[in-house]
């Protein structure tokens, strides 16, 4: 069995420039292992790791690294050994890091790669950020429809090594237009004199190029694929999305709605925040835009709480369920919205009206169910614990079941709401609903205490 390997093995090995040692090492790892390790180490040492290794393995290890470590390590190594690193990599990932170096990264690489590589890179490298273009690679297998089966494998075997996946062959025309799909299992059970064309899958699922990444990784987790194949405008296939990509995708978009739902995302489509690679400017704007606007409900919230000064004077026990009133509300949305944003995200649910009634009749007997007994609760505690009276208890009681159902409500329908004007669910955040429920609990819990005593302020 195989040590684990550390950092601090690497860091030993460094301070003696004991290659040998860092070789030896390496032999025989995963490259995952060997970027878990290696990524506790800055950039500089970093490269010099990358450096001992075959170009190939190298750019695997690389390509675990987060994009602002990736920039980090470019930096570091040499015009020569960055174009060979570049080169190694995978079509679509060497695309990315192009477009996350400086221009003067940029400019130092393209002399030292190829020309058909340094053409790839910018033709990829040109499609706008969050496309299924700016995802694809194009190092993928094609076939013509007149090859026979055994063509066809003589073909796959001499670009087998040159490609990023082989299990599946897409047949294109003359112009490149896609025209069907063979895997290598239908190849290889063909048999030898079997054209490519009677035997390939027609009707192939696709994207565009301008189509956006989470459709496409949508695309192939919807229709169980390894690659999804990407057309442009003519319909001539440019690329192919594999599944690890896609499987990327779904996991940042997973990360996106954590952020959103919590109240750090950015507002119009700007850059997902993150803890290592954001700038101090841009965790300052997009937090600051949401605790701007929380800040400003609280203030209307406090506000109408404040105009309240005759009826807290009066009845001032009234004071002490403002906090789990309110907090009722924004809690029971909380909850909706989460369930529906999740039934959304895996396509339980969609912007369709039988969709929204069925929520709606989904949520509204819960939403009765747990107000009742929430209210009950709390008019429980609030008798043993304070003593309050009977019309107190009535008010009390009654604004934790409205706010209760009317936070689910609310909750359940603002993901509707965000989907209809084109916007992501996630990004009407937790902190927004919690917020907005707070004013309308302090509405609908003074509105009822005029309501039943508002007598007490007549008899002074």
């Amino acid at each position: 069995m195989t040590a684990i390997i550390t950092a601090a093995d690497f860091r030993g090995h460094l301070a003696h420039d004991d290659r040998a040692a860092i070789k030896a090492a390496l032999a025989d790892r995963h490259v995952a292992d060997i970027a878990a390790a290696a990524g506790e180490l800055d950039p500089r040492d970093i490269a010099k790791i990358l450096l001992l290794l075959p170009e190939r393995q190298a750019a695997e290890v690389f390509g675990y690294f987060a994009p602002a470590t990736q920039v980090a390590i470019a930096d570091e190594l040499s015009r020569s050994d960055l174009a060979r690193l570049v080169t190694a990599m995978s079509h679509d990932e060497r695309a990315d890091l192009f477009n996350r170096l400086t221009p003067r990264q940029q400019q130092a690489l393209l002399p030292g790669i190829a020309h058909a590589e340094r053409e790839d890179i910018r033709r990829l490298a040109a499609y706008p950020e969050g496309t299924a273009g700016s995802l694809m690679t194009s190092d993928y297998a094609v076939l013509a429809p007149d090859l026979t089966a055994r063509e066809a494998i003589d073909r796959l075997r001499n670009e087998a090594p040159d490609k990023e996946t082989i299990y599946e062959a897409y047949v294109v025309d003359g112009a490149r237009r896609l025209v069907g799909v063979l895997s290598l299992r239908d190849l290889l059970l063909a048999r030898d004199e079997v054209l490519v064309a009677d035997i390939m899958r027609k009707g192939v699922i696709f994207a565009h190029v301008q189509d956006k990444r989470d459709e496409v990784a949508r695309k192939i987790a919807d229709y169980d694929l390894l690659a999804l194949p990407i057309v442009n405008g003519g319909d001539a296939l440019v690329g192919i999305v594999t599944v690890d990509d896609a499987m990327d995708v779904a996991e940042a978009q997973r990360g996106r709605r954590v952020a959103q739902f919590g109240g750090n995302a950015a507002v119009g489509g700007g850059p997902d925040l993150d803890l290592l690679a954001s700038s101090f400017m841009q965790m300052f704007r997009v937090r600051a835009f949401w605790l701007v606007l929380l800040t400003i409900f609280g203030v209307i919230t406090s506000t109408f709480v404040a105009a309240q000064e005759e009826m807290l004077d009066r009845v001032i026990i009234l004071a002490a369920f403002i906090a789990p009133i309110v907090d009722m509300g924004g809690n029971t949305g909380s909850q909706s919205a989460t369930l529906v944003i999740r039934a959304m995200a895996i396509g339980d649910v969609k912007l369709r009206w039988r969709d929204v009634w069925f929520v709606i009749r989904r949520e509204i007997p819960v939403a009765l169910a747990l107000g009742v007994v929430i209210a009950a609760l709390e008019a429980v505690l609030a008798f043993f614990s304070k003593g309050v009276g009977g019309d107190v208890l009535l008010v009390v009681g009654l604004s934790m079941a409205i706010c209760t159902v009317l936070g689910g409500l609310i909750g359940a329908l603002l993901p509707f709401a965000a989907r209809r004007i084109g916007t992501d669910p996630a990004t009407l955040s937790s902190p927004l609903i919690t917020s907005v429920m707070d004013l309308l609990g302090v509405l609908i819990y003074f509105s009822l205490a005029y309501a039943f005593l508002g007598h007490l302020l007549n008899a002074g």
